[in-house]
């Protein structure tokens, strides 16, 4: 699989295959973006749809989410998560219309990559640590306005469009065919791949019989590790 992108630019391009509503993957990307700030590096991340609902056909079940949210934030405090704290009808059954946006912001007319990586960031955020319903286009939309490199109105037209669905629906089938394993994966253009890196867990018991996410390993150095080996430094 290619981790190469039409759009030029400073700094190594990461490919990465994902859902939103993952929170593993928010934590992934969250190290990954500030080892990348903290140390200078000037990263492009090129993002895939992994869409867990489509894969299981049906939503990702709100006390799973729950739970893995709990046990990250209480983790990693400064990411700033916290329960759903909204109406419970407030909160998104599906994630599609998120993660078609931050494809719709990939074209240069709109954001580009570093653009897109911003909306999916502030997406994230808006779900995980505001409960806002990122499935709403108005919603998604205000979380676009507070993007420097994303011209949200530009997002809106091509939302109108249809931009974005498309290519959830072409990576959803790719993923299949790919080798990707899940929501994160993550690949190099050099050939390095890792599937939820720096995290290993596993769960007390099945999720449907209350059972509850246990971090095994957490390794946050291997964004410091991927980003001088893609740097050479």
């Amino acid at each position: 699989m290619s981790a190469s992108t039409s759009e030029p630019g400073p700094g190594p391009v990461l490919v990465v295959w994902s859902d939103i509503g993952c929170p593993w993957a928010s934590l992934a990307l969250h190290t990954l973006r500030e080892t990348a700030r903290g140390t200078g590096t000037r990263l492009l991340i090129d993002h895939r749809a992994f869409p867990l609902e489509l894969f299981n056909g049906e939503p990702t079940p709100k006390r799973i989410v729950d739970a893995e949210t709990v046990v990250i934030g209480a983790a990693r405090p400064e990411l700033g998560w916290r329960l759903w704290s909204a109406p419970e009808s407030a909160y998104p059954s599906t994630m599609l219309p998120a993660l078609e946006a931050v494809q719709a912001a990939k074209d240069p007319r709109v954001g580009g990559l570093r653009g897109s990586d911003e909306l999916d960031a502030a997406l994230r955020h808006a779900f995980y640590a505001a409960s806002r319903c990122v499935a709403v286009h108005a919603e998604i939309l205000a979380v676009a306005r507070t993007c420097p490199h994303v011209d949200a109105a530009a997002l809106a037209e091509a939302l109108a469009r249809g931009a974005g669905r498309s290519a959830v629906y072409a990576q959803w089938r790719a993923a299949r065919a790919d080798g990707v394993q899940g929501s994160p994966h993550l690949f190099a253009p050099d050939g390095w791949a890792a599937h939820n890196p720096g995290v290993a867990f596993d769960w007390t018991a099945d999720p449907s019989d209350g059972g509850l996410p246990r971090i095994v390993r957490w390794y946050p150095g291997w964004a410091a590790e991927l980003l001088s080996r893609l740097t050479g430094s």
